[in-house]
């Protein structure tokens, strides 16, 4: 009957998958492996992107040493052309699109969008790449750089483009190494400009990172000598810094000469030591360390992590500021957006200060220059053993307009002073009429910009625990707007108005004990 040879028929269909299952079930499991593969594909993706470090461009100059973000656009790395200006010079653009017009000094240079070549003073220079505008930012490849910039400058630029570091003008920082004649267990490398590396040591390894000198390479980038505890050193460069790291297989630790241009490392029992918490380090930073005579040290409560050797000799400057990006690590601060933590706007605006504070001469030392835990604790000591003149604090808020600045507000029946010896909690006491004074000079610089500014008391943890001159910076962004908060002009903006008010009351702030 034909039903019955129908049914023969599908039955015949069914038998020949050829894995024994049926097609429909043949066809679940092709689906269930596609599937499959695309969610190890988005995860794989997914933990690339998470995983790849912001990349920035380390630039070095005779005016200023700062450092910019560096985007990914079309397949290519682009940096602001005015932002990268802005330190070195007088620069100012003009947007009338498709045409992007910047003024360097005397210079001018003419951007149409889209195009892959510009003109600087009417000659032609090859970009490399599409010119490219953002919100009103013109960007440029990276790779453009060593032939742009000379146009503008009127000097050499040199870009390390596999390290993301810009040389511009003969800065560079040069280096030798050798083991001591009468010890070989001691490496000692000569610079010939100061420098400040943090310093990393774990079994087998030490490692050197300049972050804020322009170190370049030696004529081989691997170094041997004649030495069986220390053996060889290579040197590096990766996003924006460079590294020495010595190969060594007896723990070793680095001292610096007074006039920060000789770095001697070597076994670790000959060195004296102090002792410094080592949770609070930065890995880009420089290791602030404890000095013996601190006068509240003996009050002072103990750092909440075991501490670690420090040499004493490795300060090799007394850093004038001390800058205090809030928050960091587990602690996100406040949430200024769905995607935005006050810890990540106040290390930002850490950096971008320190740069305006250098670039005027004021040596500047950040607490947290990357995603650490500080305590509270931890940010006091710091701040009182390195005895710096200033510390500010930075905060970055959602609510309200422009600038809050902080002075300290100490509590009521705190206890006293006794002896040599500062009490914790009312230890910025004698500094508070000092601590007025650098908010009000601040105040100034920011009402000359136009910037909404108010000066407040507030009883701020560490503000009460500091020894010297002390404020906060809580910065709100100018409109409704809270992306504003991450613009590169207006973070120059506000930094720039700070670090004028530190240089105007500078002489005061030097002369305090």
């Amino acid at each position: 009957m034909p039903w019955i040879r129908r049914n023969r028929i599908r039955r015949n269909r069914l038998k020949r998958n050829p894995i024994g299952g049926t097609a429909t079930e043949f066809g679940r499991g092709r689906l269930l492996v596609r599937t499959s593969i695309g969610i190890l594909l988005f995860l794989a993706v997914l933990l690339v992107s998470v995983a790849a470090p912001e990349k920035h461009l380390a630039i070095f100059s005779t005016a200023a040493n700062y450092s910019l973000p560096i985007v990914q656009r079309q397949a290519q790395d682009y940096v602001g052309l005015l932002e990268l200006l802005d330190p070195l010079g007088t620069v100012s653009a003009k947007s009338d699109p498709p045409r992007w017009r910047l003024h360097y000094n005397n210079i001018l240079g003419e951007f149409v969008i889209g195009n892959s070549h510009a003109r600087v003073q009417g000659r032609d220079a090859d970009l490399s790449g599409k010119f490219l505008m953002e919100n009103g930012r013109g960007l440029v490849p990276l790779a453009a750089l060593n032939s742009l910039l000379p146009r503008f400058l009127g000097g050499p630029a040199t870009l390390h483009e596999e390290s993301n570091r810009l040389f511009i003008g003969n800065i560079a920082t040069h280096f030798t190494a050798s083991v001591s004649p009468s010890d070989p267990s001691h490496l000692v490398f000569h610079f010939t400009a100061p420098v400040n590396p943090s310093v990393a040591s774990e079994p087998g390894n030490l490692r050197l990172t300049f972050r804020r000198e322009p170190l370049t390479a030696p004529a081989s980038p691997m170094l041997t000598f004649n030495s069986k505890s220390i053996p060889s050193a290579d040197y590096s460069e990766n996003n924006g810094a460079a590294e020495i790291n010595v190969t060594t297989n007896i723990p070793l630790l680095a001292t610096f000469s007074t006039d920060g241009r000789t770095i001697t490392l070597a076994p670790a029992k000959t060195q004296p030591a102090v002792t410094a918490p080592a949770s609070a380090t930065p890995p880009s930073s420089p290791t602030p360390t404890a000095a013996p005579s601190s006068p509240i040290a003996a009050q002072s409560p103990p750092p909440a992590t075991p501490p670690s050797p420090v040499p004493a000799s490795s300060v090799p400057r007394r850093y004038f500021a001390i800058i205090d990006a809030s928050h960091g690590g587990g602690d996100r601060g406040e949430a200024l957006s769905n995607t935005l933590a006050e810890k990540d706007v106040t290390v930002a605006f850490a950096r971008r200060l320190r740069q305006e504070l250098e670039s005027r001469g004021i040596t500047t030392l950040v607490l947290r220059d990357s995603d650490a835990n500080l305590s509270l604790d931890d940010r006091a000591y710091f701040a009182n053993t390195t005895r710096a003149a200033v510390y500010i604090a930075l905060h970055a808020a959602s609510n309200g307009h422009g600038v809050r600045l902080y002075t300290s507000l100490l509590p009521y029946g705190g206890e006293d002073d006794r002896g040599p010896f500062r009490s914790w909690t009312t230890a910025q006491s004698s500094s508070i009429p000092l601590s007025q004074a650098t908010a009000a000079s601040v105040s100034t610089e920011l009402r000359k910009l136009q910037v909404t500014v108010r000066t407040l008391t507030a009883p701020l943890r560490p503000l009460n625990n500091i020894t010297t001159a002390a404020i906060a910076v809580e910065v709100a962004p100018p409109a409704s707007d809270i992306s504003i908060l991450t613009a590169p002009d207006y973070q120059q903006l506000i930094a720039g108005a700070v670090a004028n008010g530190i240089v105007a009351i500078r002489a005061q702030l030097g002369a305090a004990p």
